[in-house]
């Protein structure tokens, strides 16, 4: 089940969900809101190889705003900082950035119980399009969760993606085994 916006604020009251910052305005019927940051990053090298630590390059999104390029991926972050305690959050775009042709995850748009920091992005389009700090990009929706969690992911001694950020993550791909 999705949790409704009136059961989105009991868990933001009990703590068991973390938004900062947090803005009544954003929360939807059943989600919540979250915006473009400021920096964004694209892949140094052209082809990546996911067995190699492929290197990022970060750059700010200036107030006029940034034109991203298809066949380009960006890597984008939220503005929220975000904790989730008992409930799997779901990232998905807004229909209105689907509709300027812009998807904001390849394929990671699921987070863990206990994912505690900002989103990532996996930003692409399918024309140029001008995007802005601070635009609302993507919302987030809340699943119940069935059974207990045996460990929580900012508990896990291998996740690769617990230390805090306000900028883009590039791909831990190279830290896995195979």
């Amino acid at each position: 089940m999705i949790l409704s916006d009136k059961r989105i604020l009991e868990e933001i009251e009990k703590g068991s969900i973390i938004i900062e910052p947090f803005n009544r305005e954003h929360l939807g019927t059943n989600s919540y809101d979250v915006h473009l940051g400021k920096h964004l990053a694209t892949y140094k090298d052209r082809v990546l190889d996911a067995k190699l630590h492929n290197e990022i390059i970060n750059f700010e999104i200036p107030k006029e705003g940034f034109v991203l390029q298809p066949n380009t991926l960006y890597l984008g972050v939220t503005v929220e900082y975000t904790e989730t305690h008992g409930h799997v959050p779901f990232l998905e775009g807004k229909s209105s950035t689907g509709r300027l042709g812009i998807d904001i995850h390849a394929t990671a748009g699921k987070g863990d119980v206990g994912f505690c920091n900002t989103w990532t992005l996996e930003i692409s389009c399918t024309q140029p399009v001008k995007v802005y700090p601070g635009m609302p990009i993507g919302q987030l929706i809340y699943f119940v969760v069935e059974g207990e969690i045996e460990t929580f992911y900012n508990t896990k001694s291998n996740a690769k993606y617990n230390k805090p950020t306000t900028r883009p993550v590039e791909s831990m791909m190279w830290k896995n085994k195979f």
